[in-house]
């Protein structure tokens, strides 16, 4: 068995891109999935979309899809890529509570998309802090992970437990919030 390398390092111990021109386009797919925790005052007032600054779930799903698109730009190593997918969902957690997300990416190409679907979740996440911050200051953000990925020479991993089945569409939606969707309702 050969030992494992670090793939952003070069022989002399300097960073680098990875050449991936000789690699051969596959189906790649990434889901990651984290969390931020919140006072039960600032949960209630996401629930109830009553935040100041507007629909924080919407708010952050869209954040991590503009996350995921630029991910090259902001980890200096990653390569552009042309993604096909990216879907974000934010949801509601009262057993933390908080929100969660989720965010999955795809695309056929020389290299993963695992960063994409990390840093999707991770900028969404910063968004919800954004949004709440004036109720709650000391929300907590964490539990940023890669779920699964697949396609490459390296094939596919998924973490033990993981549910990694795709998202469906939009339907879920109305089931991620009801009580907002029944205050828009009445409006």
């Amino acid at each position: 068995m050969t030992a494992r390398t670090l793939s952003h390092v070069d022989a002399a111990g300097r960073a680098r891109m990875v050449d991936v021109g000789a690699k051969r386009a596959t189906a790649r797919r990434a889901v990651a999935e984290g969390a931020v925790r919140m006072s039960g005052k600032a949960f209630r007032l996401v629930a109830a979309n009553r935040v100041a600054k507007g629909d924080v779930l919407r708010v952050a799903e869209l954040a991590g899809i503009g996350a995921a698109k630029r991910t090259a730009d902001l980890i200096p190593l990653c390569h552009p890529l042309q993604l096909d997918h990216v879907s974000v969902t934010a949801s509601l957690d009262p057993a933390l509570p908080g929100v969660r997300v989720r965010a999955e990416a795809r695309l056929k190409g020389r290299t993963g998309v695992e960063m994409e679907a990390l840093t999707a979740c991770a900028v969404a996440l910063l968004a919800v802090y954004d949004m709440v911050k004036a109720v709650d200051r000391g929300m907590v953000l964490g539990e940023v992970r890669l779920l699964h990925k697949s396609g490459g020479r390296s094939g596919t991993w998924t973490l033990a437990g993981a549910d990694v089945r795709p998202a469906r569409g939009s339907a879920g939606a109305g089931a991620r919030r009801p009580a907002a969707k029944a205050v828009r309702k009445r409006r």
